[in-house]
């Protein structure tokens, strides 16, 4: 599956675009587009993929994304409630000499290392998050005004990490683009079946050993911890519809109780028994 290009209108009377929860979570929404984009996104957890990036978040994650930059939707995958807030960009949205004002110095400097992709965390991620979630209900200049708050907010913090990701510049990075996401596809549509490394390395024009080192490089997992994560999520859904443990187990393309159990425990911290109940009876409260 290539990364789809995505053509952003900008919101009426406004020079940016504003998202809230676009709830695609069931959706493998794997795009660019030449603005740059914030992200706020609060949930349990989830996966954080941009570029040949790719982290877990827990309760929230915030970042800011270069333009071209191939990411992934932030809330794929969650089960739960993701609220989500993303303001969408262009590179001159205020003018072509906004940027070069000296009152903007900083914020000009966080733009340029946005073109690699930025996380924040710590008291940063909490007040951009807030501002950003007041972003909706304000009037067209007020949002403007609080927008250019948040990005000093994120220019002045320490509290920010470097994701390295690079931009579809070449026909030879959209295609390793592709064959990954042919990867994903397959994963997609394959993982509760018995899922043979021969096949998907067949799919990449690769041998076992060639795929398997191509595969970390780009992911940081090997391709096995990557079936299982995607498989445990897909067997959190399966126990949030109130069925069996092996009923998720099996159904989430794991064969055997031990191991699914074992897996489960140790991406996320409890047993599938203890995960339903909680999580269940929270529903109902």
């Amino acid at each position: 599956m290539k990364a789809k290009r995505e053509a952003i209108p900008t919101d009426k009377n406004s020079s940016f675009r504003i998202l809230l929860t676009p709830n695609l979570n069931d959706l493998f929404y794997w795009h660019f587009h030449p603005e740059f984009e914030i992200v706020y996104v609060e949930a349990d957890h989830g996966f954080r993929h941009i570029g040949d990036h790719i982290s877990k978040y827990a309760g929230s994650d915030l970042a800011l994304i270069g333009p071209n930059i191939p990411h992934l939707n932030f809330d794929y995958g969650v089960k739960t409630t993701a609220d989500t807030v993303v303001v969408q960009m262009k590179e001159d949205f205020l003018g072509k000499e906004f940027f070069s004002l000296p009152e903007m110095i900083s914020i000009k400097a966080l733009f340029e290392k946005a073109r690699q992709g930025l996380a924040f965390y710590g008291e940063t991620k909490r007040v951009a998050g807030e501002k950003l979630k007041k972003l909706s209900s304000l009037a067209h200049f007020d949002q403007l005004l609080l927008l250019l708050q948040i990005f000093y907010l994120l220019a002045e913090s320490s509290e920010t990490e470097l994701l390295k990701a690079q931009p579809i510049a070449s026909v030879s990075m959209l295609k390793e683009q592709q064959r990954l996401h042919q990867v994903y596809q397959f994963i997609e549509t394959n993982y509760q079946k018995n899922i043979d490394v021969n096949e998907v390395a067949e799919i990449c024009h690769l041998t076992i050993a060639a795929f398997c080192r191509y595969f970390k490089k780009s992911t940081h997992y090997t391709f096995t911890d990557f079936v299982n994560q995607y498989r445990i999520n897909q067997s959190k859904k399966f126990l949030l519809q109130d069925k069996t443990v092996t009923e998720a187990c099996y159904e989430s393309g794991f064969g055997n109780i031990s191991y699914f159990n074992k897996t489960f425990k140790k991406l996320i911290g409890e047993n599938p028994s203890n995960f339903k109940k909680k999580h269940l009876r929270s529903q109902y409260m």
